[in-house]
């Protein structure tokens, strides 16, 4: 299996995954949460409403991401996920809003809480399948680098202290603590608020062609470098698009060489790169480090 090949399974073991665990503790929480009526469960189930509606938004927006470049969209398709993290963020940030809400109304006015024993048991549930999914996206995300699932990521995280606040809150609402639960919801809400900005700004990051991390530039810097025969590489330029990571670089080189001579140091410069990066395409522009001279009146220049 090529590394392209395997990035493709990747992608979709995690997107499918993240739904099928978002769709098993949605029906799970309902449940539990009309048999109890508590507000860190609804919180809890607010949020997995989402998280299943944003990990099918993720499952849309990889598949097309995944799709080679065209003649409309030569730097590929990759964007797109970066556009589903954007929407991530809002489905996150109205779920933070729903939740504060709802914490807010029954502080002003409190109910008992029902099944407390039955909410428990969903919310282990929960963290556990939580955990297994965060497993699996960090392995995708170490070997392809996706923004769609480090968005994903992130938001499941946050489930993980989501649901770690709703099992302390049932547990103390046995002890006589029900009105604990309400502000439990309301601290979830403006954690969840915060995550949203957060994966807001890692998705706009991507769609504005941030540049990669510097000590990743410096790095195709002295890769490039270290080719025999070029001396010196400038202007690098680097931005992300799904998967794929784009790379534009001067090369330096000694003025006097012939045309073909100069383009097979930009192919093993380029290669170097690659080698070390799989992610990256890279672009070479060859720059004569003196200025050529010719022989005689009217002889040709040798680039």
């Amino acid at each position: 299996m090529t590394p392209t090949d395997r990035h493709v399974s990747l992608l979709r073991l995690a997107t499918r995954a993240s739904l099928t665990v978002a769709g098993t503790l949605i029906v799970a929480k309902a449940i539990a949460w009309w048999l109890s009526g508590s507000v860190s469960l609804l919180a809890g189930l607010t949020d997995s409403v989402l998280d299943g509606a944003a990990s099918f938004l993720n499952l849309l927006a990889v598949h097309y991401a995944l799709r080679p470049a065209d003649e409309d969209h030569r730097y590929g398709h990759g964007k797109a996920e970066a556009m589903a993290g954007m929407a991530q963020a809002m489905f996150v940030a109205f779920s933070g809003v729903v939740i504060a809400v709802q914490a807010v109304e029954r502080l002003r006015h409190p109910e008992p809480m029902g099944q407390a024993d039955l909410g428990i048991a969903v919310m282990v549930l929960s963290l556990i399948m939580t955990a297994g999914l965060l497993l699996i996206q960090h392995k995708v995300i170490k070997e392809t680098g996706s923004t769609a699932i480090r968005a994903d990521s992130l938001h499941y995280r946050s489930d993980m202290m989501l649901n770690t606040s709703i099992l302390v809150a049932l547990v103390l609402s046995r002890f006589g603590w029900a009105q604990l639960d309400a502000w439990f919801g309301l601290g979830i809400s403006l954690y969840i608020l915060w995550s949203a900005v957060h994966i807001a700004r890692e998705s706009s990051a991507i769609l504005m062609d941030k540049e990669l991390p510097l000590d990743v530039s410096e790095q195709m810097l002295t890769l490039a470098c270290s080719v025999p025969g070029v001396l010196g590489a400038h202007d690098l330029r680097t931005r992300m698009s799904g998967n794929h990571w784009f790379v534009q670089l001067h090369l330096e080189l000694p003025g006097q060489l012939t045309l073909s001579a100069a383009h097979a140091l930009c192919d093993k410069a380029e290669a170097a790169i690659h080698a070390e990066f799989p992610l990256a395409e890279v672009l070479v522009h060859a720059d004569p480090k003196e200025t050529p001279t010719t022989d005689a009146p009217g002889a040709p220049l040798v680039v």
